[in-house]
């Protein structure tokens, strides 16, 4: 039996990278999941022929998580298809890099709505099915440079510290009613964000890094499974880094 069988778990931005990792290990452990998606398509019915192929139910939401109302009508259909909600995790997330002098509004916009709002849209939909159910695990997918800062990223930045400011406060408000709340703070991560960066830098920052690599989206499913799962029962409002030991 595996450590999320019976349970139901909602993805958002899950057709590439740590999400779509994410999505698949759940599943690999018992769970039913859902997920969202902005436009691929192919890849969204690609990742559900794979989860149906580990033996548990799936579903794909083209959504755009920034959007109130679409989060709203996405858990209000997972509900009505799978019957409940264990685990909500909030990943979608872009980046629009730029010196804080030389960014515009849209481009702060954009990442604030897109990786900080689209988390509050999510529990705000989710929390009074968790609270129906008296449980509920909710993992917010932030960063190590919402700890630290990054210069050209004040926007990425912010949006990842309000992640870590918004998972303690909701453990707060919402612990007396079985739901738990963390984030994960990856650090180097081969994504496709990352992929883009020349080698040179791909090797400096390893040599950053105590265990001498690249962590994997993998690496961060792993921590994710654990707060999803009643191996972490006793855990909420922390932040978990996955990062190597890199210094945040």
């Amino acid at each position: 039996m595996g450590l999320l069988t019976g349970k139901t778990a909602l993805v958002t931005g899950a057709t590439r990278g740590i999400g779509r990792a994410i999505a698949l290990r759940f599943a690999a452990e018992g769970a039913n999941v859902a997920f969202t998606y902005k436009s691929q398509h192919e890849a969204a019915q690609s990742l559900v022929a794979e989860i149906e192929a580990l033996g548990v139910l799936a579903k794909g939401y083209p959504s755009d998580a920034a959007s109130f109302a679409d989060a709203h009508a996405v858990v209000e259909d997972v509900t009505a298809v799978f019957g409940r909600i264990d685990v909500l995790v909030n990943n979608a997330g872009i980046t629009k890099d730029g010196l804080m002098m030389r960014m515009d509004e849209a481009q702060w916009d954009a990442v604030i709505d897109t990786n900080l709002k689209s988390a509050f849209n999510f529990i705000h939909a989710c929390t009074p099915v968790m609270a129906r159910q008296r449980c509920g695990s909710i993992i917010n997918m932030s960063s190590v440079v919402g700890l630290s800062g990054n210069a050209g990223q004040c926007n990425y930045s912010a949006s990842k510290a309000g992640l870590i400011g918004l998972s303690k406060s909701i453990a707060k408000e919402m612990g007396s009613r079985g739901i738990r709340s963390n984030c994960i703070a990856p650090g180097f991560i081969t994504t496709d964000m990352t992929s883009s960066l020349p080698e040179t830098m791909r090797q400096e920052c390893e040599k950053q890094i105590p265990l001498r690599r690249v962590g994997t989206p993998e690496d961060v499913a792993g921590v994710a499974l654990f707060l999803a799962s009643d191996l972490s029962a006793y855990v909420t409002g922390q932040v978990i880094n996955c990062c190597g030991g890199m210094d945040c």
